[in-house]
């Protein structure tokens, strides 16, 4: 059970800007535990903005909700994946061979395609809650977004191997398999059955995981933390896409 514990924990710390005032033994174990935990993570941060979004929805205008809410995902993430996207679209902007765009990615530096990707990926973040909001969604629907999001960050880690022998993203997958991404996948889908149009989230989600996947794989060879992170974001913005349709299709 402490393996189990630690690694719910070590995840939080991982993937959050939550205090996790605990020092989390870096094990196999551990590392196991927290991958599994990744969706339930990610419906932790959906519910925290959700719940504000549900207090301050009767407050204030449909813009500022969608901007503040927006603000809190990306505060209470620590941006952790926005970076990855950035580097990523530096790395493909370049249009540099194979291994420049390795040592674009790992550049510290942020290039002016980091910045273009960064700014597009949330304006469509912000018009996109703005559009769900509007269309009368609710907040909550951030706690499946959120949640599978990083179910299928998840299932890249464990369908594409590591392109380097070294990083986070190759430590994470020495600990990782087939079983470990099915027992993650337990509770976010057993909680979306009962839920209308999740089909529709899980369809788009798996689509455009394969399809990412295929894609990096060809552009890198293989996924590194980076990549992991830009789908994650990738992820976010194809189920609010999909919420937003069914949302809007409902009221049609």
């Amino acid at each position: 059970m402490k393996d189990v514990a630690f690694g719910a924990l070590l995840a939080i710390q991982f993937l959050t800007r939550l205090p996790v005032p605990v020092a989390c033994p870096w094990t196999p174990a551990t590392r196991r535990w927290a991958a599994r935990a990744y969706p339930l993570v990610g419906a932790l941060l959906g519910a925290l903005v959700a719940g504000v979004g549900t207090l301050l929805q009767p407050l204030l205008p449909t813009p500022l909700l969608a901007l503040l809410l927006l603000s809190l995902w990306v505060a209470l993430s620590g941006g952790l994946h926005l970076d990855g996207l950035m580097d990523l679209a530096d790395a493909l902007g370049s249009n540099a061979p194979l291994e420049r765009r390795w040592a674009i990615m790992k550049d510290a530096q942020v290039g002016s395609f980091a910045v273009l990707a960064l700014v597009f990926h949330l304006a469509w973040k912000a018009a996109l809650l703005w559009a769900l909001l509007e269309a009368g969604a609710s907040p909550w629907w951030l706690v499946p977004v959120a949640s599978l999001a990083r179910l299928g960050g998840l299932g890249l880690l464990v369908g594409v191997p590591a392109a380097r022998g070294e990083g986070l993203a190759h430590a994470w997958q020495q600990s990782l398999g087939a079983r470990d991404l099915a027992l993650a996948a337990l509770v976010p889908l057993t909680g979306l059955a009962w839920v209308p149009g999740a089909a529709w989230l899980v369809a788009g989600l798996g689509a455009f995981i394969i399809i990412y996947g295929l894609a990096v794989r060809r552009a890198f060879g293989g996924i590194n933390g980076d990549i992991v992170g830009a789908a994650i974001e990738g992820g976010e913005l194809c189920l609010l896409l999909i919420a937003w349709g069914g949302c809007a299709f409902a009221l049609a």
